[in-house]
């Protein structure tokens, strides 16, 4: 093997080598391990290596495992409130149609943080729900659901519109048409926007901290706040998101290559 096949690809499909993979991702680490040392050189800061997440380890899983909860329930949550909000935009129904954009447009529109409080402290307090938990999860389903319609819409209405007719010229039913036609084809095209949003929502749960559900980042704020060693406890906090998102990329992927179909 020719030193060059480590390092360009043969075609565009990016056909790589086990061998290459190998190579270039060594490559990197240890360009990233150097970069790493020498800026914590300048730093001139004393590391306590793992030594905080060992003594505080069940602090760091808790926090993670409340984490993935309110992760997964939001998720399937989003998923739902956001089909519901694209069928109701395509409703004929004006009420429905109107109410389904302007809500969506007030969701994207304004910040996460705002949400959040306005929707515990007023919403919560108008339906009598006092679990930080069960608003966590409706909070953060309500604002990924408003961007998962519009994925789902920008999916649908990217279906070339010859298709649609040629359905109903075959005498297809609605659902047919949605269940042969459509969602094969939407399924595969918005996957990968999905994917970045549900990312982005195990992210955005962060900020649940601020009405002091005990989630990742609020155990690593607290447990930083008694040893002082930030670095070690966000590294460990980058470390655990990483480890939330990357499934949901990887299932994307897999998902997209499952509902791939012939031109």
């Amino acid at each position: 093997m020719k030193i060059k096949d480590l390092f360009y690809a043969k075609d565009e499909k990016f056909n790589i080598t086990l061998s290459a993979k190998i190579v270039n991702i060594t490559l990197l680490l240890i360009i990233g391990i150097i970069f790493w040392n020498y800026a914590f050189s300048r730093l001139n800061y004393e590391s306590q290596g793992f030594s905080v997440f060992l003594e505080f380890k069940y602090k760091f899983i808790f926090g993670f495992f409340i984490t993935i909860m309110i992760s997964i329930f939001s998720l399937i949550c989003s998923l739902i409130i956001g089909s519901l909000l694209a069928m109701g935009q395509k409703s004929r129904f004006l009420p429905l149609h109107y109410f389904t954009k302007i809500f969506i447009e007030i969701i994207r529109g304004t910040p996460l943080i705002v949400q959040v409080y306005l929707f515990f402290y007023v919403v919560g307090t108008a339906l009598d729900i006092n679990n930080r938990y069960l608003m966590g999860v409706l909070i953060m389903a309500t604002f990924s659901g408003a961007y998962v319609a519009e994925i789902i819409r920008g999916g649908i209405d990217s279906i070339d519109k010859t298709q649609i007719e040629s359905a109903k010229a075959l005498g297809f039913t609605n659902f047919q048409k949605y269940r042969y036609i459509i969602l094969p084809q939407v399924i595969k095209r918005v996957m990968p926007p999905l994917a970045g949003q549900f990312a982005s929502l195990i992210k955005d749960s962060s900020l649940l901290s601020i009405i002091a559900v005990n989630e990742f980042t609020k155990n690593v704020q607290e447990v930083d706040s008694i040893t002082f060693t930030p670095i070690e406890n966000y590294a460990v906090l980058a470390v655990g998101y990483i480890l939330l998102t990357y499934p949901i990329s990887h299932l994307s992927k897999k998902l997209e290559k499952r509902f791939s179909y012939g031109d």
